[in-house]
């Protein structure tokens, strides 16, 4: 099980969000004398009763968040919600037209139907080559993506600023974390992560590099 203290990160972020941030009027007065941008944690059986209705097993930091937040506020000016475990849905059944929409505006052809076998996605036959789509970090093309997986996503946030979290099960590492990606409509791809947990690092750092500037 990973160490990652999700309830000091996410309470670091709610402080530096609440504190920095002018326009609150969109939170309730509680929220904001809470310091705390986030919701009751999940309990396992809340989230086992999803993963029976998904039949999956969600990956293990995300699993985390959940415990100790069912769902979190607004981000970075981009996404406003993370969803509660029980609303998190089939990127192909909640955003089928989305899915469309981009494949033919990048020449893609895909099928909606969510993949019912997951694998690492090390493989040869791909669109993009293993070598240029599993780099991470600064030296990432965001262009460079397999767009045959957006039908395997699960959405795990509402479709914000023309933008949304998804969670990739087509790759799975060997601590069974689930690529994540930052999907928006002004990129030609997404910003892709090994795991939720270090795109919610990237998002945090993102949030107050953002700040700043404004």
């Amino acid at each position: 099980m990973s160490s990652f203290d999700w309830q000091g990160f996410l309470k670091n972020w709610s402080q530096d969000y609440l504190t920095h941030t002018q326009e609150l009027d969109h939170l309730d007065s509680e929220v904001v004398e809470s310091e705390w941008l986030g919701f009751p944690g999940a309990s396992e059986v809340q989230i086992a009763a999803v993963e029976a209705r998904l039949s999956i097993r969600l990956p293990p930091s995300y699993r985390e968040f959940l415990k100790v937040s069912n769902g979190w506020r607004q981000t970075t000016p981009f996404i406003y919600r993370i969803l509660a475990v029980e609303e998190v849905e089939w990127f192909a059944v909640r955003h089928a037209e989305w899915i469309i929409s981009f494949n033919q505006k990048f020449g893609y052809c895909q099928s909606l139907m969510p993949s019912d076998n997951p694998y690492n996605g090390a493989s040869s036959g791909h669109s993009i080559s293993d070598d240029e789509y599993f780099t991470y970090g600064q030296e990432q093309d965001c262009s460079k993506i397999r767009a045959e997986y957006l039908s395997a996503c699960l959405c795990i946030s509402e479709k914000g600023e023309s933008s949304i979290y998804l969670l990739n099960p087509r790759v799975v590492d060997r601590q069974q974390e689930w690529e994540a990606w930052f999907f928006g409509d002004w990129l030609p791809g997404a910003d892709r992560y090994p795991s939720f947990q270090t795109m919610m690092e990237s998002e945090y750092r993102n949030f107050l590099e953002i700040r700043e500037i404004l």
